[in-house]
């Protein structure tokens, strides 16, 4: 059993950072007049209530409309938006999601230049920014941001490095840009929600992760992460930051401890709060980690465990899901005392809110991966505004079987699709005609040839970063926002993955173990057994009662001649498919959970999805 490691690392409680986990919205035309919209603007606004549900903000010119909702974290009485500054006589606006965790630097910057400051925000430091540096300002954030900025010629749209807050877009044939948080506002603005050849593709062949820069809808588009925008009459996204190559110069004990300094300093960055902290604890490596170090400075800590009723009697151990997690959490609690709650799960909650969990994401997404987070973040929801996660740990270090399987990694598309020819096989031939694979395998390819290297170990960051995180961050955005909490993921940090991008793939299995330099840097901090955990996925249910309930569901859509899933399917081979409950299609859909029961859950929200939102597929 380790010791408790005290962490030497300066760190104040300030009330400098104000943090907006909230949702923008921004219409904008500078050659025509667009107040006739406000109405719209408020609408807009309000689908997204439960992001924001502290405060909602607009401005109106007659060339651009903001709005604003608030979940307040820090600064609760102040910094409300959409703010403005105005400097040399002229007037900047901007609506703002995130934080910047370096602002008091840069404050400090700025101050010396000559600007003055009304608030404690980082919102006003980021206008700021950007009045003295434009576009070069984005060189100066550490954080997670997305925003817009209007000066009354032209707009700034900038998303961060990493794409941990979410930012679409839509250019109407009229020239007005339309921007939001949510693609659900702008599918209000469109008032339709059309899905064109490459939606289908999208949705079908890749799903439910997306091309960089894609969704679903057409004409509907996601600023990628470490991408910005100027928009007057036209836009066109350009690139400020992407993973490069550096020298690694540290040595093997050098890695290890930087890794640790690396990760503590990016915990210690997102305990800022003026509301009670808590983290979401399974028992696993990365959270354990996350809860180990943040116990040191938050105390009492709160913690959350899920898990799901019966789970104990029904578990079955597989190769992805090795053991349960009660234990580990338990050795972890003896450690490090927190006031903790388990989770429990309904099976006929989990299938109920399948809806909710795809309106969240505004398209099927992970199936009950999704509506079981959402009820995760409604529990906490009860008590806290804030969790911290070990989401994205995976993608960085290697904890994912494609970063070390050959079959898995020399496969000629996304290794974490599994045999796509047995996938293809399911669709009609309206589908069959659009030649996913080759879609699949261009995109693969269109990736790859970004970062121009050779090196396996890096092609696989810049895979998983670009495509499988950006999965797993919608996931946790949409869900956790739309239960009203903010989740923060202090391994997804620019510093941290650039150190590893560039680190020796040995380092990165040490001891042949998968995430070994993560595993070698925390050591001392965790139990052994936990410390040397093998990773296992977040947890789904494994009791018959929810395969028969979602079985149930997906058979009762079968009697909707409407049903969008004839529109995608081969309709035998769907009802084959029902009836043998998820087993004729015998590997995963998607990543190591979409399977069976998952997959049933998908093909249902698939079917929820098109009746919903009304989708008009143009294929």
């Amino acid at each position: 059993m380790p010791h408790k490691v005290l962490i030497f690392f300066s760190w104040k409680h300030t009330l400098y950072g104000v943090k907006y986990m909230c949702g923008i919205v921004t219409i904008c035309n500078y050659t025509r007049n667009l107040l006739e919209y406000d109405e719209k603007l408020l609408k807009m606004a309000s689908l997204m209530t439960k992001r924001g549900p502290d405060h909602d903000g607009y401005f109106m010119t007659p060339h651009c409309l903001m709005a604003h909702r608030r979940l307040s974290i820090i600064d609760l009485k102040n910094g409300n938006q959409p703010m403005l500054y105005t400097w040399k006589d002229k007037i900047y606006r901007i609506t703002f999601n995130g934080e910047i965790y370096n602002m008091i630097e840069i404050k400090n910057h700025l101050i010396s230049l000559g600007y003055t400051f009304e608030t404690m925000s980082d919102t006003e430091v980021v206008i700021v920014s950007y009045i003295e540096y434009q576009e070069h300002c984005l060189d100066l954030f550490e954080g997670i941001f997305a925003f817009v900025i209007d000066d009354g010629e032209k707009l700034f749209i900038a998303r961060d490095q990493l794409g941990v807050k979410p930012l679409y877009y839509y250019l109407d044939n009229e020239g007005t840009l339309v921007i939001a948080s949510e693609i659900k506002c702008i599918l209000e603005y469109k008032g339709e929600a059309i899905v064109d050849k490459d939606g289908v593709k999208e949705l079908l062949g890749l799903g439910p992760s997306l091309t960089p820069g894609h969704t679903i809808y057409k004409n509907i588009y996601s600023l990628r992460p470490g991408y910005y925008m100027y928009f007057q009459e036209s836009c066109e996204p350009i690139c400020y930051w992407k993973l490069h190559d550096e020298k690694h110069t540290d040595n093997l004990e050098e890695t290890i401890q930087k890794v640790r300094e690396l990760v503590i300093e990016s915990v210690q960055q997102q305990l800022l709060s003026d509301v009670p902290l808590s983290t979401m604890l399974s028992g696993g490596l990365d959270s354990s980690i996350i809860t180990a170090i943040t116990s040191q400075y938050v105390q009492p800590l709160t913690t959350y465990s899920i898990t799901y009723e019966d789970q104990e009697k029904y578990f079955k151990a597989y190769d992805y899901q090795t053991t349960m997690d009660d234990d580990y959490i338990q050795e972890m609690l003896s450690l490090y005392p927190t006031h903790h709650y388990k989770v429990t799960l309904k099976q006929e909650d989990l299938l109920n809110n399948l809806e909710e969990s795809l309106i969240a994401r505004d398209m099927p997404g992970m199936a009950d991966v999704d509506s079981s987070f959402l009820l995760f973040s409604k529990e906490i929801s009860q008590r806290h505004k804030v969790a911290l996660s070990g989401e994205c740990a995976d993608e960085i270090f290697g904890g994912y079987p494609w970063f070390y399987k050959e079959e898995l990694y020399n496969q000629p598309y996304f290794p974490w699709m599994r045999d796509l020819d047995l996938k293809i096989d399911l669709f009609n031939e309206k589908v069959k005609a659009l030649n996913l694979k080759e879609y699949i395998m261009n995109k693969y390819q269109d990736s790859l040839s970004e970062i121009q290297t050779t090196d396996q170990k890096k092609q696989m960051i810049y895979l998983n970063t670009q495509w499988f995180m950006q999965t797993l961050l919608t996931r946790a955005d949409s869900q956790t926002m739309r239960s009203s909490i903010e989740v923060r993921v202090p391994f997804a940090s620019v510093k941290i993955l650039q150190y590893l991008y560039n680190m020796p793939k040995d380092f990165m299995f040490i001891n042949g173990e998968e995430k070994g330099i993560l595993r070698q840097a925390f050591e001392d901090f965790l139990p052994d057994d936990i410390a040397h955990r093998k990773k296992n996925p977040y947890p789904k249910t494994h009791s018959p009662i929810y395969s028969q309930l979602i079985q149930g569901k997906l058979k009762e859509s079968l009697s909707d001649p409407s049903n969008i899933l004839y529109q995608f399917f081969d309709e035998e081979k769907l009802r084959t498919f029902i009836d043998t409950n998820g087993q004729s299609f015998t590997v995963p859909w998607f990543g190591q959970l979409m399977m069976g029961p998952q997959l049933m859950a998908y093909f249902y929200q698939i079917y929820l999805w098109g009746k919903i939102y009304h989708i008009q597929l143009e294929f």
